[in-house]
């Protein structure tokens, strides 16, 4: 199998909802972060030696015809190079927004604990917060230039009949014409909310999990978003 859409896109736009979007209109299965914890440790090892320039591609993505989120839109550059035929996508948001979002879930205080809890730092260092200042994280103005800079440069370098430019309150309508499929008739999927993450995962308060929860966590969650969709 080769990856037939890139997600370009940062994570907390949409992108889980993206994921089950593609799946649900034949692109799928669809690589995303959840997927990366449902297979620790492998999967760690794999993307830590792609940020140190010797990614395997072929082996990461071998079951996948997409991928949106961290840590593939990291990569959006080199997946854009070795995916030629590929068409991308930008999911994006307010960035104002974008960084509430952020700094209450994924690079939250108790999402950052539990990724050294689980010996996941090495990797969220070089696959997630590779192209961040890290002492800047809580600044919000700087946060919101940093989401404004990354779609630019998105926009700027990749080539307008592969792009769209997507937000996931405008449904399927933008999406399916972008990629030559019929737009279902159930509705536009709306998961992972802010809320419902701090009720689960690694942004949910209490004991730090460790790796075996949190992979038992995510492969359940996989085996049940199915359901999502009618």
């Amino acid at each position: 199998m080769t990856l037939k859409v890139i997600g370009a896109g940062l994570g907390r736009t949409g992108t889980l909802s993206l994921k089950l979007a593609l799946e649900h209109i034949g692109f799928g299965p669809c690589y995303h972060m959840v997927d990366v914890w449902a297979t620790m440790p492998t999967s760690l090892r794999l993307w830590e030696a792609a940020a140190q320039g010797a990614a395997d591609w072929q082996t990461i993505f071998a079951k996948y015809a997409a991928t949106v989120d961290y840590p593939g839109c990291t990569f959006w550059r080199q997946l854009v190079a070795e995916y030629p035929d590929a068409k991308v996508i930008l999911s994006t948001r307010d960035p104002n927004s974008w960084f509430q979002s952020v700094s209450t879930t994924i690079f939250g205080p108790v999402s950052r604990s539990a990724i050294a809890n689980i010996g996941a730092q090495t990797f969220f260092d070089g696959s997630v917060l590779a192209d961040f200042d890290r002492q800047r994280m809580d600044d919000r103005a700087y946060m919101a230039d940093f989401f404004e800079r990354w779609n630019a440069a998105v926009i700027e370098e990749v080539p307008p009949d592969r792009l769209l430019v997507f937000e996931a309150k405008q449904g399927w309508q933008p999406l399916c014409e972008f990629l030559g499929v019929s737009a279902p008739d159930s509705p536009y999927p709306r998961v992972n909310s802010r809320e419902e993450m701090q009720q689960r995962g690694i942004a949910k308060p209490g004991p730090p999990p460790t790796m075996e929860t949190m992979r038992e966590g995510a492969r359940a969650r996989i085996a049940v978003m199915g359901s999502v969709l009618p």
